[in-house]
């Protein structure tokens, strides 16, 4: 079992859920046998509590470090920044730096706020977006955190966030009174869009959506939305906390002409220092003024220090194009695979995050025997694979050779109906459940 799993066992006890962070928790990869503790991070490379290491070839901080872990300019800024003093009375002039930066790369917009999650800048952003508009309602496409604005989706109908990226979240504790004001539509489906307006037209006051995340991105898509957006009077907002830097130094929608009126950056951003950013239209933004939105916290040096440091190293090391040619390497090498075993598996995704699409039978038992077998040949796998600075081609092709063995495996196992036997615990989860 080892010392993280052991450990584990007790945390359960000790922390609902077990782990602050639901894409974290060990059963969405391999319950009782994945190492759920680490001791040191450097690169891929991620050491666990009984000081086996592993190659990070899954989702490197659910995407936060872009540049690889304790990446070596970054960790000096910020350790400069603590010797030099990490918060004050006076507010630390690398904040100014970093909207100064970032409404450089973004040049339709004129403000910025901050704050340190992903999910508390979305909230942010709607509730900017609400000051704005003076409307209550919001229709959202895709997944944005787990505030009560959003979970109220599910006050309606239990199933509405379910094709958005999590199936199953219960709405417990968000009040009822909230049913009825976030509407759900889907990426591509503009009619969805429409009759959520031809029916709430006057009470719609934000459309926050993700450019995109498995599909393609429908440019078309999101022109239509932004017509839909003016010609009602809403705010538009476009949430990049996971696509942010993928593609681009900056938001992705740099690459297709279309601009919101207000873009949430994170993740990526501080490279695993927290800091996100919401950026945005002048008149837009300046509505945060006219509501209550400050907290300590986002005032403190190390996430601005971290994230001005990231960009530089986007900028001067082309980055992005790094990461797309590394993702789309593996995409194309993995569909090889597959084909050379009929294997009906399909890559997707952004070209630097590849997901597996597993379309066999049993796809849960699929992905939970990839990932232990991967386990056993020292790689952290599963069905995505985040694509970091720090992915050499050499670690890559190590992964690819031990992913040609285990899929071989695999489908002499479903051929010979014996899939199930390669199991040695219980299968992943596959969305939010209870552990007790």
């Amino acid at each position: 079992m080892g010392k993280s799993q052991a450990l584990y066992k007790q945390a359960k006890q000790l922390i609902p859920g077990g782990t602050q962070l639901l894409s974290k928790r060990p059963e969405m990869f391999l319950p009782d046998q994945w190492p759920a503790y680490y001791k040191k991070a450097k690169g891929v490379e991620v050491w666990d509590l009984d000081g086996k290491k592993y190659i990070d070839m899954s989702i490197m901080g659910i995407g936060a470090n872009i540049l690889g872990y304790a990446h070596p300019q970054v960790n000096r800024a910020v350790m400069k920044a603590i010797k030099d003093g990490n918060m004050s009375t006076l507010n630390c002039y690398e904040e100014f730096e970093l909207a100064q930066k970032l409404i450089k790369l973004h040049p339709w917009a004129q403000m910025a706020r901050f704050s340190k999650t992903g999910g508390e800048a979305c909230a942010i952003g709607v509730r900017i977006g609400r000051a704005y508009s003076k409307k209550d309602k919001v229709a959202f496409c895709g997944y944005h955190g787990w505030h009560d604005w959003y979970l109220a989706a599910n006050l309606a109908d239990d199933k509405n966030l379910d094709g958005q990226l999590l199936p199953g979240l219960e709405p417990l504790g968000v009040p009822r009174a909230l049913k009825g004001t976030s509407l759900p539509f889907r990426y591509g489906q503009i009619e969805e869009l429409k009759e959520l307006v031809a029916k709430n037209k006057d009470e719609i006051g934000v459309i926050i959506m993700e450019v995109g995340r498995h599909k393609k991105v429908d440019v078309v898509f999101l022109k239509e939305v932004k017509a839909i957006a003016k010609d009602i009077g809403a705010v538009l907002i476009f949430d990049e906390v996971s696509s942010g830097f993928r593609v681009t130094t900056g938001g992705m929608h740099l690459l297709y002409g279309v601009n919101p009126d207000i873009a949430i950056l994170g993740k990526a951003l501080g490279n695993g220092y927290p800091i996100s950013a919401i950026i945005g239209r002048k008149d837009v933004m300046e509505s945060a003024q006219n509501t209550f939105i400050s907290s300590t916290y986002w005032t403190e040096r190390i996430g601005f220090v971290a994230a001005l440091e990231v960009i530089k190293i986007f900028e001067r090391n082309n980055v992005a194009q790094h990461l797309i040619k590394v993702g789309e390497y593996i995409g194309k090498r993995l569909t090889d695979i597959f084909k050379k075993y009929s294997l009906n598996i399909e890559i997707v995704g952004f070209p630097s995050i590849p997901i597996l699409a597993i379309k066999e039978e049993e796809p849960l038992v699929i992905k939970t025997i990839f990932t232990q077998e991967m386990l056993k040949k020292g790689f952290l796998a599963t069905n995505a694979v985040y694509v970091s600075y720090a992915h050499t081609t050499v670690i890559v092709d190590q992964y690819l050779k031990a992913s040609d063995e285990t899929f071989k495996k695999i489908a002499k196992a479903i051929k010979s109906g014996t899939l199930k036997s390669l199991l040695k615990g219980p299968v992943c989860h596959a969305g939010f459940k209870r552990l007790t």
